[in-house]
């Protein structure tokens, strides 16, 4: 199945996988807002909200110019790279997660910037309506 996968792919199950172990559920390829999609958005037991953008290469980073569009949708902002990433291109007030198709580590815990209360609210309900969809659309694709 990982063979099927593309390396940032990889890199967000293995994150999915690690946020489970610390009670979060998670969406892959989420849109907190139009013109942004994010690669993995967690939610916390505690309704804490987490962006992780996972990078397969410096050419990949390089390329992203939204990623400071992200950090009002969130708690927390993390990158998600492997390990032969060069890490020194990440800026140091953003958390660092290293992983692989199978889980990750989180190596340094990004600031926190707690989202206002009406902004977290939409974006629960956003998260929560956007996995429905997802799970429905599994059980019947023809909706």
């Amino acid at each position: 199945m990982t063979l099927d996968m593309q390396p940032g792919q990889r890199l967000a199950r293995g994150v999915a996988r690690h946020l489970t172990a610390h009670g979060f559920v998670s969406v892959e390829e989420f849109v907190p807002a139009r013109g942004l999609r994010v690669d993995v958005m967690g939610l916390g037991p505690k309704g804490e909200l987490w962006v992780i953008e996972c990078k397969s290469s410096r050419a990949d980073y390089q390329s992203d110019s939204k990623w400071q569009g992200y950090l009002e949708w969130c708690d927390r902002f993390f990158w998600a790279v492997d390990t032969d990433f060069p890490t020194e291109l990440l800026p140091e007030e953003t958390g660092l997660i290293i992983a692989d198709a199978y889980d990750a580590e989180i190596i340094r815990m990004a600031p926190e910037d707690k989202l206002a209360p009406a902004r977290r609210k939409k974006m629960i309900q956003k998260f929560a309506t956007d996995a429905a969809r997802r799970l429905q659309m599994l059980r019947d694709p023809r909706i």
